[in-house]
């Protein structure tokens, strides 16, 4: 019956969420109503029903050893982390139900990233998330029925399942057989001879002679008839056949409706009897424990006037020795002070010093280093070697120039002399 009368709910409560949300970016969220902080608890009931028709007990919790969740589980918070893997792994079984691959999450998981690929699966199934995603961290709440909802939805889709018209039992009434002879009487008649003989009362004017004349005859007769009936006839056992014979006939048999007044004044006052006597009880329980209370509150209160007289001396050494704490505070606080900034200040020297000794110490390596000498040494050796092949080379340059300056003056001379010795000969001749 649960499960055939939530037949409109699905629909119905997917319209009331996305009312109250609002589905899109621009749409402007509807003003919600005073019962929207129970929907929850409707969808709640829904889910559980639609869990139940995807078999989740069988395929998920025994399987996983988990405790079935209430009517009311992902309502009311009872435990965060517990409520949070709990809704995980139903939002992992449901996406795998509707025929979309999905691991199941462990404990150690990142949750931001379980809820984004939760949300991501639920968006390709063509349903909206428009909220964040810390709304479903608590593990409860109207966001993680929300979810969870759409999911067992889509599961059923996926399924084939299809919500079909309720069918409400036809609840057959006892008929009591009644056998319909004049002796026997029911309510309704009961009621209507009533009202009958009201209103006849009511129409008819009654005068009082008339009715004591009638009464004087009724009585002369009935006076007659009694003494014909002191001597009777009648057999006693053909009178106890009678008996039996007509007793079955001379039953009553009153109909009780719920719906009648009579029935609810006579619950009314049987409640209020009820009452009365539970209050009669209660109200002398009541007084008792009002009356031990006030008296341990006077205790208490005199007890704590006598403590604060004894120890009022030493309430004020407390107070005095709790100012000489502050003011021992305040100075130890400002000592610290000075003593942070020069701690700061030595820092900074310390640093200073570390920078001249590292210094003096690269000055004091390098001077007494003998390297750069022996470099300098060598330097000097191979620039005397240098020295020596350059004069040599400019000996040889010299010589050769020399040698060339003589090849050249004496081939002048000779040619000088070449051309003059012929001249003289001519002369001579």
């Amino acid at each position: 019956m649960a499960a055939a009368a939530a037949v409109v709910t699905p629909s119905g409560l997917e319209d009331g969420a996305s009312r109250s949300r609002g589905e899109g970016a621009g749409e402007a969220v509807v003003e919600r109503g005073p019962g929207a902080a129970y929907h929850m608890f409707v969808v709640m009931e829904d889910l559980v029903e639609k869990l139940k028709l995807l078999r989740y007990e069988e395929e998920l919790l025994r399987k996983s050893n988990l405790k079935p969740p209430s009517r009311h589980y992902f309502a009311l918070p009872t435990n965060s982390g517990e409520q949070f893997y709990m809704f995980c792994t139903l939002a992992a079984w449901l996406i795998n139900r509707a025929g979309r691959p999905f691991e199941q999450p462990q404990e150690y998981d990142d949750p931001n990233a379980t809820i984004s690929n939760i949300l991501s699966e639920l968006r390709s199934l063509g349903r909206t998330a428009d909220f964040p995603p810390s709304k479903l961290k608590s593990g409860y709440g109207e966001h993680v029925c929300y979810v969870l909802d759409c999911l067992a939805e889509e599961a059923l889709k996926y399924i084939g399942f299809t919500w079909k018209r309720p069918t409400y039992p036809v609840e057959e009434l006892e008929e009591e057989s009644v056998q319909e002879d004049d002796a026997e009487l029911t309510l309704n008649k009961v009621d209507e001879e009533s009202v009958e003989e009201e209103t006849d009362n009511e129409e008819n004017f009654i005068d009082l002679n008339v009715l004591k004349a009638q009464t004087y005859h009724s009585d002369m007769s009935e006076s007659a008839k009694q003494e014909d009936i002191l001597e009777s006839t009648t057999d006693a056992a053909e009178w106890s056949l009678e008996v039996e014979r007509v007793l079955p006939q001379l039953k009553v048999t009153i109909r009780t409706d719920n719906k009648d007044w009579r029935v609810h004044v006579d619950q009314m006052h049987q409640h209020k009897s009820g009452i009365e006597s539970a209050l009669k009880e209660t109200k002398g329980f009541l007084d008792k424990l009002h009356n031990e209370i006030s008296r341990t509150l006077e205790k208490i209160g005199s007890r704590e006037k006598y403590v604060n007289n004894q120890l009022e001396h030493l309430v004020q050494e407390y107070r005095t020795a709790q100012a000489r704490l502050s003011e021992a505070k305040e100075r130890y606080q400002q000592g610290n002070g000075g003593v942070t900034e020069r701690t700061r200040l030595l820092s900074e020297v310390t640093e200073e010093l570390e920078k001249v000794k590292q210094e003096m110490e690269e000055k004091g390596s390098s001077m007494t280093d003998g390297a750069p000498l022996v470099k300098i040494k060598q330097s000097l050796t191979k620039l005397k070697q240098e020295t020596v092949q350059m004069d040599i080379r400019i000996g040889v340059v010299e010589h050769t120039l020399l040698q060339s300056k003589l090849k050249e003056k004496s081939n002048m001379t000779r040619d000088m002399h070449a051309t003059v010795i012929p001249e003289s000969a001519i002369g001579s001749y």
